[in-house]
C-alpha cells in the first residue's frame, strides 16, 4: 500500500521531544533534496536525450547544405558557360563569390562578437546582491547616504 502524502505522527507533536521533532525534520529534508535529486537526473537525462537528437539533425542539415552549395555552385558556373564565359573563368568567377561570401560571413559573426556585452548585467546584479548579504562595517549598502561609495 502506498504510503499517505501527509504522516500523522500517531503521538502528538506536544508529546513528542525536540529531539525527535528535529530528526524527523531532518529526515524528511533529506528524503525532499533526493527526490529533487532524481527529478533533476531525469530532466536533465531526457534534456541530454534532446540535444543529442537535435545536434545529428544539425550535423545532417549542414551535410546536405554543403552539398546543395556545391550543387549550386556547379549550376552557376555552367550558367555562366552557357552565357559564353569561358569554363576557367566562370569556375573562378564562382570561387571568387564563394570567397567573398565566406568573407561577408566573417566580418558580419566578428560584428556580432564584437556586440557581447559579456554578462554585464548579470555580474552587476550578483555584485548588487553580494554586497547586499555583506554587511560592510555593520551597515548594508541599501543603508548608506547617497554619493557616500
Amino acid at each position: 500500500m502506498a504510503e499517505p502524502a501527509v504522516r500523522q505522527p500517531a503521538v502528538s507533536a506536544r508529546d513528542q521531544s525536540l529531539g525527535v521533532l528535529i530528526s524527523l525534520a531532518v529526515r524528511d529534508v533529506t528524503q525532499l533534496i533526493r527526490c529533487e535529486l532524481d527529478l533533476a537526473k531525469l530532466e536533465l537525462k531526457a534534456d541530454a536525450r534532446r540535444l543529442g537528437i537535435a545536434g545529428a539533425l544539425l550535423v545532417i542539415g549542414a551535410f546536405v547544405a554543403c552539398l546543395v552549395l556545391m550543387l549550386a555552385c556547379f549550376a552557376f558556373a555552367y550558367g555562366l558557360i552557357s552565357l559564353g564565359i569561358w569554363p576557367w573563368a566562370a569556375f573562378l568567377i564562382v570561387a571568387g563569390t564563394c570567397v567573398l561570401l565566406a568573407g561577408l560571413a566573417v566580418v558580419i559573426g566578428a560584428l556580432k562578437f564584437r556586440g557581447l556585452s559579456g554578462l554585464k548585467k548579470t555580474r552587476q546584479s550578483v555584485q548588487d546582491g553580494l554586497s547586499l548579504l555583506r554587511r560592510d562595517g555593520g551597515t548594508s549598502v541599501a543603508s548608506k547616504p547617497a554619493g557616500v561609495e
